[in-house]
């Protein structure tokens, strides 16, 4: 797994790359009450803004971390958005995407890393 500065996780199976929160972003977050997902099939730049979450406190963007094509979305988490906090790293992510580079995944952080930086 890896971690981008903005709190996503990254998870790499072969090209398909699944991404999510952290948990440490969910808590920053709060209560989490509305997520909208991106359309299946859109075509993805590093640092489009993909994902809008909304909060008790506050909306927030998640952005591609990565260049490619949304292969598959969580429509669980739209309907529920509070899995988000319940299993942030796990049941509760957000987007699948087809990478068009998997090299793109060694410019983030391993999971000690992420760790150190939010120590």
């Amino acid at each position: 797994m890896k971690y981008t500065e903005d709190h996503e996780w990254l998870l790499a199976d072969g090209d398909i790359v699944t991404v999510g929160i952290t948990d440490h972003a969910q808590e920053l977050l709060g209560d989490i009450v509305f997520v909208e997902l991106p359309e299946v099939g859109t075509q993805v730049s590093k640092g489009d803004e993909v994902v809008v979450i909304e909060s008790v406190k506050a909306a927030s963007d998640i952005s591609a971390p990565l260049d490619g094509e949304i292969v598959e979305v969580n429509d669980a988490i739209v309907d529920a958005p509070a899995k988000v906090n319940d299993d942030a790293e796990g049941e509760a992510w957000f987007f699948k995407v087809k990478v068009d580079d998997v090299g793109q995944l060694d410019q983030y952080m391993d999971e000690d890393s992420y760790k150190d930086m939010i120590g």
